[in-house]
Formats: structure tokens, sequence, C-alpha cells
């Protein structure tokens, strides 16, 4: 049951890497498919109709497009009969699952298990609804989003006052994220006219099954492309991991599990061609579909084996408006305020989505990154006399994946640490 709900992540996270990485030849990028898929998934609790069914296609879930998903007992219920929150019972299993192609109670799975990773985890997800007021919600969609996402629905007044609505999101933010994300909207940045803003973020930090030990930190040349190099902080250390390469590009799969192995890093770096160029990243990009990035990072595709690793610390941050990117993948009515239906969400007719900013930190140190206790299992190597060297000092593309359920959680390409 599971599985059903990596593939669409995947496929959305491909379609939107490619979306996000045509104006950003080096840029770093990094973004959260499963989180941003999640706060999608959130909002069709509230939309119907044609609204509805270019959520679904957007997020690769939905077949029947056009057909209605929500809401047959919503509609039962005349306007004005909705329970006062006073008198309001726990919604029933039932009431929350809508019948349709997306599976609401696949995504409050895979939430809880994300939940519970362990100490040696922080995995923060934070999805809100910013909400003009004067607009009311269903009570329905508002008991639903909490109970299958944990989200939270905040009234502010973006006409009479958009500053401190502004300071209110940035506050909310920074408290979810541990202080690390801040100002997420600059000033000027929410439109007076706003009616629905979702704000979808993610923090993540988890320390490495092996550690890389500081003293072998040293500062080497990251090449930025065929002219350019930086120095960075090339971390090392050697170990058994599992490795594999992609026969086509000739760039090589190395997996960093992170600790107990719940979660993992595969880094996919191109080959270092001979004329020094960079194209390596572009081939892997354009040979990018589903079924190869499960094959590159399968347990049969690669091998355990001696590696050196070599890898830079880096710290990425990503903020992205997905305003006009979604609607370049088909989400064009929820924004559109002739045409938007969120109706499951609310009686007023006139209600759109006015914005959709997405923000990720991600992390890689020594540690992982925060401190675990060690633990003092003993790896009895079998002697191969071949050491790979993952040599990670020019741009790559790295996944974070959840191996239980073989969700990405996080995908980027680093161009300069």
């Amino acid at each position: 049951m599971m599985g059903s709900i990596s593939r669409p992540i995947t496929e959305f996270c491909l379609d939107l890497y490619d979306k996000l990485n045509r104006n950003a030849e080096d840029t770093n990028i990094v973004f959260s498919p499963m989180s941003i898929s999640v706060a999608l998934a959130l909002v069709h609790l509230g939309a119907k109709n044609n609204t509805a069914a270019q959520i679904e296609k957007v997020l690769h879930v939905g077949k029947a497009a056009g057909r209605t998903n929500f809401g047959s007992e919503l509609e039962s219920a005349a306007p004005g009969m909705e329970p006062e929150p006073s008198q309001e019972r726990q919604p029933s299993l039932s009431q929350c699952n809508k019948d349709g192609d997306l599976n609401h109670r696949a995504f409050q799975t895979l939430l809880l298990q994300l939940k519970n990773l362990g100490e040696s985890y922080v995995l923060t997800l934070a999805n809100n609804l910013f909400l003009q007021q004067g607009f009311e919600l269903r009570q329905q969609f508002l008991m639903c989003t909490k109970e299958l996402y944990g989200a939270m629905l905040e009234t502010v007044d973006f006409h009479g006052a958009v500053e401190a609505a502004r300071t209110k999101i940035n506050s909310w933010v920074e408290s979810e994220t541990q202080g690390k994300i801040r100002d997420l909207f600059a000033p000027g940045v929410i439109d007076v006219r706003a009616l629905l803003v979702l704000v979808n973020v993610v923090y993540f930090k988890a320390s490495w099954e092996h550690k890389f030990e500081e003293q072998k930190t040293v500062q080497r040349d990251f090449k930025l492309n065929q002219n350019e190099k930086k120095p960075v902080q090339m971390m090392y250390q050697k170990g058994m991991f599992k490795f594999g390469y992609i026969e086509e590009t000739g760039a090589q799969v190395l997996e960093l599990p992170y600790a107990q192995k719940s979660l993992s890093m595969i880094i996919l770096l191109p080959g270092d061609m001979a004329d020094g160029s960079t194209s390596g990243l572009e081939q892997i990009e354009s040979t990018m579909t589903y079924e190869n990035l499960m094959l590159w990072a399968s347990s049969e595709h690669m091998f355990e084996t001696r590696v050196e690793v070599y890898l830079p610390r880096f710290k990425l941050e990503s903020t992205f408006n997905l305003n006009q990117v979604l609607q370049e993948m088909g989400m064009t009515d929820i924004f559109t305020e002739s045409k938007a239906d969120l109706s499951a969400m609310s009686f007023a007719k006139s209600l759109v989505l006015s914005n959709v900013v997405h923000k990720t930190y991600v992390e890689v140190n020594e540690e992982g990154t925060v401190a675990a206790a060690g633990t003092g299992a003993v790896i009895v190597r079998r002697s191969l006399p071949l050491t790979e060297v993952f040599m990670a000092d020019h741009p790559f593309l790295f996944f974070i994946r959840h191996n239980p359920t073989n969700t990405i959680l996080f995908f980027g390409k680093l161009c300069s640490p």
C-alpha cells in the first residue's frame, strides 16, 4: 500500500525538478517532493471537480480527471447546517477519506512513519494555511486537515494589515524550523489582495550511520565548471558502502545511510568528463526517469564495497514560490478566480489560492548533523583488492530517501557548496 504513494511522489519530484532546473544552470537546488505533495494533497481536500482533478494530475494520482472527489457527504448538508464547533464530533475515518484517486490515508500513514524516526533525526514538516479574515471555512475541512495532515489554519488580514500578516507567517515558520528559516517572506512579497496562502516548510537534520572524522576534513578544490573552481571543506572517510555505476553515463552512485538506516542519502555523481566539462550532469538529468532512478539506486544495482568517500560539507536552503510552476504543470484553475472550485473548503464562491511557498533547509556535515551515541557494531570486512574512490568535487545530484517506503523526502543539485 505504501508503494502506491512513493511512485507518485517520485514522478512529481522529477517533473518539478525539470521545471525548477530550467533556469538554474549553476544554482543549487533543494526541495522536498514529499512535503510539497502533502501540501497539495491538503489543498485537494478542499477542492472539487476540475480544480481537484488538476491537482491529482500534477501529483500523478488522478486517473479519472473531472471526477468529483469529495463531498457526497458534504453536499447533503445544506449551507448553514454545519455543526457548531462546540458540538463537534471526532470525524469518522470515512468522513475524511475522500473517495477518488488521491488516497489521503496513505499520506497520513507516511507522515506518521516520518514522525517516529527516532532521536537521531529531526524532521520537521509544517503546513499552514493563512486565510484572509472574513472567509468562513467548513468545519469538515478544518477537521480533516488537522486529523490527516496536522495542518494549522490561521486567519490574518492581508487586505488591511499585510505587514502584520507577513510578520505572523514568518514568526510561525521560524518557530517550526528551530530558528533556521527566518524571514520566509520579504517585505512586499505578499500581495494585499491575497486570500489564501499555503506555507510549506521542512527542516531536516540527521546523523550519519558512519560519521566522517572531523580531523580528516581538508580544504580541496571543487570544480564549479570547466574554468572555475573554489576551495571547499571536503570531508573524508573510507568504509563499506553501497556503490554502483550507471553504465550509460559513467556516473557513480553512492548510498550514505543515516542512523539506523531508516533514511539514506543517495548521490549521483557524474563521471569526470575527459575534457572537464560538466555535461555529465546533464546526461544524468536527461536520462532520469522514474524507472531509471529506481534502478540506479536499487539494491540489485548497487553492491557493498570499500569506498573512499570525499564529500563537501554543505548547507542548502531554497525558497520557491510555486505558483508559476504549478500552473505550468497543469494546476491552473485553483489560482483563477472565475475557475477555482474550493467549495469543499469554504462557502465563499470567490476563494482562490494566492500563493504556495515552499522552503527547505538541509545541512550536511561530518556528524550528519546532530551528535548521536556511537554503536559498537563491528563490520567484518572481506579483503577486497579494490577500493572505489568517490570524489564529489564537481556538481552532483542527491536525494534523501525514506528506505522503508522508498519515498524521496528531499531532492537536490549541488553546484557550489
